[in-house]
């Protein structure tokens, strides 16, 4: 059995001080928004515990899409590498970039340089835009990382997943069925239409889909909404590829996004014959502690069995996507 555990949405805390000319930019709409709002529902020892408590569970392997940072200075990046450096040696972490580790221009080259070896393919491929996706083999399973951050406009925190990257995406995991393995691809922004706000979308998500139903996948992985949320993909012949979101690790209790959590993924079998089981654990709804929320086996004709749930957990936003990209179920 491989365990692949899944944290997003760090938004290190707390902010650093910053000079007028980094606030002389979209950054100012951020520190504001981190003032008002943030400060309060993601500063804390919230993080600190969770990332504790998912290494007492021993994963292999830990996959982070994005968000690591709130405003991308300089300071706020190079604090993200020593977290990484601390979270698991890079063989042991593989990270995909969100919308805030790219908010103004040149932040996210910075950000490739500083966490370059979390976001590296086995062969030297990686932690450049141009060079996106890449692949890790990891026991039986192929990680995909892939990028849809980039710098964007004052109250907009969209990402893109353009042509380019799309072919690319779909050769790696096309060479990753041929090998056998259980193919799991990364993205900050959810791949579905509607399931992020019109101005925090992912632009070029037709591109994705149809890189799924041409090539397929056994699990996607993201961030973004704080939110967890499971969707579903169809893949070449038809099974469904589940698409799961899961809450900031950073998420304080009393707020109305779903407490801290991580997602733990009990991979096991062989092809044709995957074994998929998600068990979500992270804070408890009174801020009391740390527990399982939710367990459940997702199954590829499209349903998550549950097992055991939680009487504190909120449910899990269901739906699917057929191959015209229409949201349906």
């Amino acid at each position: 059995m491989f365990r692949l555990a899944h944290l997003s949405d760090i938004h290190l805390g707390p902010l650093p001080e910053l000079s007028y000319r980094e606030l002389a930019s979209k950054r100012i709409t951020g520190y504001i928004n981190w003032q008002r709002n943030r400060k309060r529902a993601m500063f804390g020892d919230t993080l600190l515990r969770l990332v504790a408590d998912m290494k007492a569970q021993r994963p292999d392997h830990v996959a982070v899409t994005g968000d690591l940072v709130n405003l991308a200075s300089k300071q706020e990046i190079i604090g993200a590498r020593l977290w990484l450096e601390d979270l698991g040696k890079p063989d042991f972490v593989s990270v995909v970039p969100g919308n805030h580790d790219a908010y103004v221009p040149g932040a996210l080259k910075r950000a490739y340089r500083e966490w370059h070896p979390y976001m590296l393919g086995d062969h030297g491929l990686g932690a450049e835009a141009k060079h996106f996706p890449y692949l890790r083999v990891r026991g039986p399973v192929a990680i995909i990382g892939t990028s849809s951050a980039e710098a964007t406009a004052p109250f907009f925190a969209t990402g893109s997943f353009k042509r380019g990257q799309a072919l690319r995406t779909a050769k790696l995991l096309t060479e990753a069925k041929a090998r056998g393995l259980f193919r799991v691809v990364m993205i900050h922004h959810p791949p579905i239409s509607g399931a992020a706000a019109w101005s925090k979308r992912l632009i070029g998500k037709q591109f994705f889909s149809k890189v799924i139903h041409d090539a397929g996948a056994e699990l996607v992985l993201h961030g973004h909404t704080h939110l967890d949320t499971i969707y579903w993909l169809t893949g070449p012949d038809g099974e469904k590829v589940p698409v799961v979101g899961v809450p900031s690790a950073s998420q304080n209790a009393g707020s109305d996004k779903p407490p801290s959590r991580y997602n733990l993924f009990e991979i096991e079998g062989g092809p044709g014959h995957w074994s998929l089981t998600q068990r979500e654990r992270g804070l408890k709804l009174d801020g009391s502690g740390i527990d399982w929320i939710r367990e459940r086996q997702l199954l590829s004709d499209g349903t998550a069995v549950n097992a055991h749930p939680r009487e504190d957990a909120k449910p899990a936003g269901e739906a699917s996507l057929d191959e015209t990209g229409h949201l349906s179920g």
